[in-house]
């Protein structure tokens, strides 16, 4: 037996970065709209969990400044606090820390190798489109082109790692040279003094005020197709099944669990998602220590190391994330293979070999949990460059989120994106409402 039915405009499945982006602008132009998520938290892979005081985030740990993330919380009126380490970003080098501020990517090169200009002139003839190589060449091989020197192999896996969370011989050459050569690249960036989830919350948080609603520890279980539409879907919420009539569907939680929840959707799409999903891996080592343990505010990437790719300094930007005297970090690896099957332990143990190595003091840390996220749970539900349609044959059915990105984007930066283009999209076929 069902509740009566729940009428809305746009029904959004899932609350992650994708997901709430979407709602928040639908909600904001006027649409009723509603959330269903089946965790009992907004934010997915960009949310927080409390471990006896800290402020411990699930996935995503940096948020971008001056990008479309940031814009979109300032046109529905969310506020914005993500506090900009200063500077955001330090290599550690052979046991040196160097900040490259003002410098890029011409001073760091400068300092690693003798061919540094060689590679400073294949990112610049990467700006021009004859410059960007093919897609089967990947960034290690094309490393390989001007340097063979393992240190700079290094910062390029690990910046790979920190941005894509894919290795660097797994990602294409071309993603990553469109990322930085076109793209906002993370130029800017900060941490929510809530933890990530204290962004993601407000942003939720937008849809109530326009009368949207927000179902967490809710799921659901289907979508009704009708005459080609889906004309509504069954959710289950506090054990019992609701149905729920709408306009249009957003859903966040990736094309084929979406694809899953329609049968009606064609055998060789649902077939063609399956196929072509190729969701990566990624290994967080959360740890905390009662003394500082790096200089560095931000985030410190590294040249040399067997899997770590960086490591986050929380507190020395926002103390709020963990107990008073304490400081709180996160050491983040990209397993081998970073796509498919890897050993858990193994790869757990080199990331922490890595941590013993260059962090001093690590050894007297308190471990406070570490992450794996792998298969239904991944960094990036599609490696860059191999991302998947957003939209579905069934005309008011849309996916939003990292595995359905714009090619050469990454992280919430392209959840964010994906949003604003699918709602831009769904607004041009379905006005909103007029109410009074």
């Amino acid at each position: 037996m069902t509740d009566p039915v729940h009428d809305v405009d746009a029904l959004v499945i899932g609350a992650g970065a994708g997901g709430l982006c979407a709602a928040a602008r639908l909600a904001h132009q006027g649409y009723r709209t509603l959330v269903v998520e089946r965790l009992d938290q907004v934010g997915g892979r960009a949310s927080t969990h409390d471990v006896d005081g800290f402020k411990v985030n699930n996935g995503a740990i940096v948020l971008e400044l001056g990008g479309i993330m940031e814009q979109t919380f300032a046109e529905v009126g969310a506020r914005y606090d993500v506090r900009m380490p200063s500077p955001p970003l330090m290599y550690r080098i052979g046991g040196k820390s160097v900040d490259i501020t003002g410098g890029g990517w011409g001073f760091l090169l400068s300092k690693l190798t003798r061919q540094g200009a060689k590679l400073l002139n294949g990112l610049g003839a990467a700006r021009q489109d004859s410059g960007l190589p093919d897609e089967q060449l990947s960034l290690a091989d094309w490393v390989g082109r001007y340097t063979k020197s393992e240190t700079v192999h290094g910062v390029f896996r690990n910046m790979c790692g920190s941005v894509f969370a894919v290795g660097s011989e797994e990602l294409p050459a071309r993603v990553f040279l469109t990322y930085f050569t076109r793209k906002s690249a993370f130029k800017k960036f900060g941490f929510a003094p809530d933890g990530t989830i204290g962004a993601m919350s407000t942003l939720a948080d937008v849809v109530p005020l326009h009368g949207g609603e927000v179902w967490l520890s809710s799921q659901v279980r289907s979508l009704q197709v009708s005459d080609g539409l889906v004309t509504g879907a069954v959710v289950d919420r506090d054990g019992q099944a609701v149905d729920v009539s709408c306009r249009f569907v957003v859903s966040d939680i990736g094309p084929v669990a979406t694809a899953e929840l329609c049968p009606e959707l064609p055998a060789d799409y649902r077939a063609e998602m399956r196929e072509r999903a190729k969701p990566c891996g990624m290994i967080t080592v959360n740890f905390a220590s009662r003394r500082p343990l790096l200089e560095a505010p931000g985030l410190t990437s590294f040249g040399k190391t067997r899997r770590l790719c960086y490591v986050a300094n929380f507190t020395a930007t926002c103390p709020e994330m963990a107990p008073p005297g304490w400081h709180l970090y996160a050491g983040a690896g990209v397993p081998k293979p970073s796509v498919g099957d890897f050993d858990t332990d193994a790869e757990t143990e080199l990331i922490l070999a890595d941590l013993h190595d260059e962090v001093p003091g690590f050894a007297d840390a308190r471990v406070l949990s570490v992450a794996v996220m792998r298969d239904e749970w991944p960094p990036q539900r599609a490696v860059s460059g191999f991302d998947l349609p957003s939209q579905t044959p069934i005309p008011n059915l849309w996916n939003v989120g990292d595995a359905v990105k714009e090619y050469g984007n990454g992280g919430t930066t392209a959840c964010a994106e994906t949003a604003k283009l699918v709602v831009d999209q769904l607004t041009q076929r379905y006005p909103a409402p007029a109410r009074t």
